[in-house]
């Protein structure tokens, strides 16, 4: 069997007016990369489809370590949730080129 190497999956969904901010401060708190997926669907806010631009979602994945994955989550939970259609979610993975993230 492969060997993997233990590593965080940071899921943020968010308005999609928010993908550079997010970007750029995932960048800066130290996040090697990043995928970005247009998303639609519903919640405690409602439904979300997508039609407008102003309805449009994201999320935004992010592979990196447990403390890059800390910092992150706590700067947008403070900086953006309380103002943002935010919700943000925390997985383990395994990967297999380590250095990738």
């Amino acid at each position: 069997m492969i060997k993997t190497h233990p590593r965080k999956l940071l899921v943020i969904l968010s308005e999609a007016v928010l993908e550079r901010q997010l970007v750029a401060d995932a960048r800066a708190l130290g996040a090697q990369g990043y995928t970005v997926v247009d998303v639609r669907g519903g919640g405690m806010h409602g439904d979300h489809e997508g039609e407008w631009d102003v309805d449009r979602s994201i999320e935004l994945q992010l592979i990196c370590s447990d403390e890059v994955a800390e910092r992150i989550a706590a700067q947008v939970l403070a900086r953006y949730a309380p103002h943002y259609r935010i919700a943000v979610y925390l997985a383990d993975v395994g990967v297999f080129r380590a250095e990738r993230f």
